[in-house]
């Protein structure tokens, strides 16, 4: 199986890719970061995980699509801003039989792939797997969780449990979901309640639930995002109730000092992905009749911290 990985020396690339290079796997971790390219070709790649133990992989990595060939998958982990170009140029590595894989963070991601590529060649899916870069070549899997992939328009298919197969024997606990977009809305949820509001006050991920003042923004942020997805054709299920749980737990399990990926990006000064997370609620409020004031807040605020870079 030949698998390139669009954003492949960035974290979440560099750990999927790596991980499936050295399950056997014929992996191509394709990025923009000629930097970072070289450095995985010279001195391969390291993952390492949260207890420290590390790992050296030697995938190929490359800059350049069209000298790749044709892929059997291409696993999309591109940040949403760049998935357009990044899709784009990777059109010479896409053959009849290819499959293009978004799991990316947010909604809408899947859509933009499909209308360069075509719908029937798409597929997607969510992971709560996470990750941060420690250098040039060097990623670590702070967080490990499930991974869902299935079709847009639902049910599974052998694609999907092709790839899904893969993840499995590459070490990543993988779902098969009847209902994949269900699951993109579940992490939805998750990450449009808690990244911009850890971003505003630049906090690690635990201080919001121990606040009352974050705890009441984040009930209202979420019963917006519930509202949108019950209106949304077909209807999205979600309940508040267990999302609410959900969320809640999560944040009194993870590790005290865990900082998402939208404080991290703030701190850093680099682009946020809030168009994809409250943007694509707003927008989505906005086209279903549902008012969103909390989620588009949540946008401005966000949007003028990255004014200040």
């Amino acid at each position: 199986m030949r698998i390139a990985v669009l954003g492949g020396a960035g974290a979440m690339g560099a750990i999927f890719g790596g991980r499936l290079a050295q399950a056997g796997y014929d992996v191509t971790l394709v990025d923009v970061n000629a930097a970072a390219v070289d450095h995985i070709n010279v001195h391969g790649l390291v993952v390492e995980d949260k207890a420290g133990g590390q790992v050296l992989i030697r995938p190929r990595a490359t800059t350049d699509p069209a000298g790749v060939g044709t892929q059997d998958y291409v696993l999309v982990f591109t940040k949403c801003y760049h998935t357009v170009s990044a899709v784009k140029a990777a059109l010479p590595m896409i053959g009849t039989h290819t499959s293009v894989v978004s799991l990316q963070n947010g909604w809408g991601n899947a859509s933009r792939i499909a209308d360069i590529v075509g719908e029937d060649r798409v597929f997607c899916g969510v992971t709560y797997n996470s990750g941060a870069l420690r250098g040039p070549g060097h990623a670590l899997q702070g967080g490990v969780g499930v991974t869902h992939v299935g079709e847009l328009r639902g049910g599974t298919s052998a694609r999907a449990h092709r790839f899904a197969e893969a993840l499995r024997r590459a070490g990543f606990e993988t779902i098969e979901s009847d209902n994949v977009v269900a699951e993109i809305w579940a992490k939805l949820a998750l990450n449009a309640c808690t990244l911009p509001t850890a971003a505003v006050f630049a906090w690690e991920a635990r201080k919001l639930i121990e606040h009352d003042g974050t705890l009441r923004l984040m009930a209202e942020l979420l019963r917006e995002v519930v509202a949108v997805a019950r209106a949304h054709a077909p209807p999205i299920p979600m309940d508040y109730d267990e999302r609410w749980s959900a969320i809640t737990g999560l944040l009194e399990r993870i590790a005290p000092t865990l900082k998402g990926s939208m404080p991290t990006d703030i701190e850093h000064k680099r682009r946020t992905e809030i168009d994809v997370i409250n943007g694509a609620i707003v927008e989505a409020g906005r086209r279903l009749g549902i008012p969103t004031p909390y989620n588009n807040a949540m946008v401005w605020l966000i949007k003028s911290l990255e004014e200040t870079f």
